[in-house]
């Protein structure tokens, strides 16, 4: 048995779930890689006097497949791995998974856990239909009985599973959508795989992979941050250096159209407007498809979409929250086929401490405080409730107006406002006197073009903290730094 690191909410939902005197259905949806496979079976394993079925679709596999690799488990499960006769179809396979659950004693809990569901419930199959009919017929009234949905395609399990408008309308008790790990997950993950690394290179490896537990997982004690980087994801031979694209082959059909919205996201690192995509967009169409992709995109957790603090009519910005399908698109893909041609180079090395290395960092470790901002809020002691977005002004073409962008705004409930300025540096950011006016004239904009009568104050968050000059003591109320962001309190 493997040991659960952090998902403390989530262990949380499923030992409510275990405790259950009611039959419980769970959808649990995330990015692909993210561990949801582990945290079920690790969870529900350990629990001995429970009966834990599980069974796993076949990506790409035929309806015969299926069923097949379904009956082998049923018999490993539920009759000592005896080879059981081959059901026609998906209605025959349940119901000899309800005879084998007739058999079990009352009182002693049945896990089904129906893992990689999407690619189970293959055309024509009717395998949604027949798990409607079974739930409702049988085992909703065995509160013996958890079932689980789970699959990585989170746009298939949100639409079939728990927005489903047919049999399973408002069946799902519960649901769990897995996130990749925050920096203190992440930390405790290398913690527990014996990579021993600073706050400041556990960013770092945050940037690139993410917080995926399985990139992280792949990581070799032996080797620095930027060899292990080099390995990985520039070498040929790397794990992770063809990982893109077989991550959107394998969650969408039609992945072509996927890719070409995350590539034009990723020449925008400020975000992009729906109509600036429909503009752009060659492959994915108008109206409904698009909308309905970039849904797709941001359930699996690629994009991210907001609405610009006082901007409504701007409407939804969206931007890459994906790192490691950010720093693909920023490093590997550019040169891929250069480095298929000289798989012996080192280029991540000879990328480090240049101008567009640094740009990077900046820019991802903004993605980063979007992630953590229940961190930052607790740092700065504002409270949960609080409304939090960047903010932008582009004035027309022709005016003389100035622009301006705020990295990201809490508008507070105590009648004001905070404005906060991220920069990532390795040592303590100074205020000079000409970045001093650059943020009092942030201020300004915000304040004129928002005409709001809440009090303004200006915050940095600054990864290695702020150095004390006669201007930050006058200009900044707060400072949040890297370590507020490892902070326990997530939830």
């Amino acid at each position: 048995m493997n040991e659960i690191i952090g998902r403390k909410r989530e262990r949380k939902t499923l030992e409510e779930v275990y405790s259950s005197n009611l039959a419980e259905f769970i959808a649990v949806y995330g990015r692909r890689r993210v561990g949801k496979t582990y945290l079920l079976r690790n969870f529900f394993q350990e629990k001995a006097a429970a009966i834990y079925f599980q069974t796993t679709g076949i990506y790409k596999g035929t309806l015969s497949q299926q069923l097949a690799r379904f009956m082998h488990e049923l018999g490993e499960t539920f009759y000592q791995g005896a080879s059981l006769k081959m059901p026609a179809n998906w209605m025959e396979a349940f119901d000899e998974l309800t005879r084998a659950i007739s058999r079990i004693p009352q009182g002693q809990k049945i896990i089904l856990f129906f893992d990689e569901l999407p690619w189970m419930a293959t055309k024509k199959s009717g395998f949604i239909a027949t798990l409607e009919y079974f739930w409702n017929r049988y085992w909703v009234n065995d509160n013996r009985i958890k079932l689980i949905a789970c699959g990585s395609a989170a746009a298939w399990i949100i639409k079939k599973i728990i927005k489903n408008r047919g049999g399973l309308h408002n069946r799902v008790t519960r649901k769990i959508n897995l996130l990749p790990f925050n920096l203190y997950e992440t930390s405790l993950y290398l913690k527990y795989l014996g990579y021993s690394c600073s706050i400041e290179q556990i960013t770092k490896l945050y940037m690139v992979t993410g917080g995926v537990p399985f990139y992280l997982k792949n990581i070799n004690k032996k080797h620095s941050i930027d060899v292990n980087i080099d390995n990985l994801f520039f070498h040929p031979t790397g794990i992770f250096f063809d990982e893109f694209e077989e991550i959107f082959y394998s969650l969408f059909e039609q992945a072509e159209q996927y890719l070409e919205i995350v590539t034009l996201m990723a020449a925008h690192k400020d975000g992009v407007p729906r109509n600036f995509i429909d503009k752009k967009n060659k492959l994915t169409g108008k109206g409904g498809r698009l909308t309905q992709r970039l849904e797709d995109l941001e359930h699996a957790g690629f994009i991210s979409s907001y609405v610009p603090f006082e901007h409504k009519k701007i409407g939804i910005i969206y931007r890459i929250s994906d790192e490691y399908c950010y720093f693909y698109l920023k490093w590997i893909a550019p040169i891929k086929n250069k480095l298929k041609q000289n798989p012996a180079a080192k280029y991540w090395k000879s990328k480090i401490n240049t101008p567009e290395y640094f740009n990077w960092l900046g820019y991802v470790f903004e993605n980063i405080c979007y992630k953590h901002i229940s961190q930052i809020k607790y740092a700065l002691s504002i409270e949960e409730e609080s409304l939090a977005s960047p903010w932008r002004y582009m004035p027309r073409k022709g005016s003389e107006e100035q622009g301006a962008q705020i990295d990201l705004v809490f508008d507070r409930q105590d009648s004001a406002i905070t404005l906060c300025e991220i920069k990532y540096t390795e040592q303590p950011f100074a205020i000079d006197k000409q970045y001093a006016e650059k943020l009092k004239r942030k201020m300004l904009v915000f304040d004129k073009i928002t005409r709001t009568h809440k009090q303004l104050f200006m915050v940095m968050i600054a990864a290695a903290g702020l150095k004390k000059t006669m201007y930050s003591e006058d200009l900044i109320s707060n400072v949040v730094k890297l370590d507020d962001l490892f902070t326990i309190r997530t939830y």
